[in-house]
């Protein structure tokens, strides 16, 4: 299976189509912010979008969608908040949002409501032989959630889920400044940068192996 993985797209839509022209995956992640405080229509536009370019779609909100667009995504069948789904022997799992901070943005929630989010998707999916955790926040005390000024503002609920269950794979985003691959015990994390800018993912599933390579959309 190929998997395409992108992250804070802030509207830019387009760039996520040539990105699955380019790629043909099997499926796309969308791992939040797909929007900069859009409107609903503006989420179901860019969900039909990608639903229509490639085979299957999964997707969570992140700090700059609003939790209204929650419903959007459970209409369109691609939604992994707090949910698991599984396709063929790997469960994906997801949360939505980030963690509460100083910035006050449009969707955030405390890190109890994250784990349990996590937890509840996790346990929908817990019998599936290889696993993948969506994400929009990285986990905490890892490169991929380090600002410029080297505070680490991840979240804890993340990383503690990956310390105990050990997905194979975990996807997220939201620290721009802090692209890039990092692994956690057994687990390879992908902070997949600025969508916007033509930064994702690509996960390729070999049996129970994955690879996973950070690229750039060039023009």
């Amino acid at each position: 299976m190929k998997i395409l993985a992108v992250t804070d797209i802030h509207g830019e839509f387009l760039i996520v189509e040539r990105m699955i022209e380019k790629e043909t995956p099997d499926l796309i992640i969308i791992g939040g912010d797909i929007t900069t405080v859009g409107s609903v229509k503006d989420v179901e536009t860019a969900v039909d979008k990608f639903v229509k370019s490639t085979k299957r779609v999964f997707a969570i909100a992140g700090n700059m969608d609003l939790a209204s667009h929650e419903e959007v995504l459970l209409q369109k069948q691609v939604s992994l908040n707090a949910r698991g789904v599984m396709i063929n022997d790997i469960g994906f799992f997801g949360v939505s949002a980030s963690p509460i901070s100083p910035l006050n943005t449009p969707y955030e929630i405390s890190e109890e409501e994250m784990y349990s989010r996590i937890l509840k998707a996790y346990l929908e999916v817990e019998s599936a032989g290889n696993k993948i955790l969506v994400s929009h926040a990285p986990p905490y005390d890892t490169k991929l959630d380090r600002i410029h000024s080297g505070v680490h503002v991840g979240s804890t609920a993340v990383r503690n889920i990956i310390d105990e269950k050990q997905p194979d794979v975990a996807i997220c985003g939201h620290i721009h400044e802090a692209s890039g691959i990092e692994t956690i015990g057994r687990t390879i994390v992908v902070n997949c940068g600025l969508g916007a800018r033509g930064y994702y993912a690509v996960i390729l599933q070999e049996g129970n192996c994955f690879t996973v390579t950070k690229k750039i959309l060039l023009n």
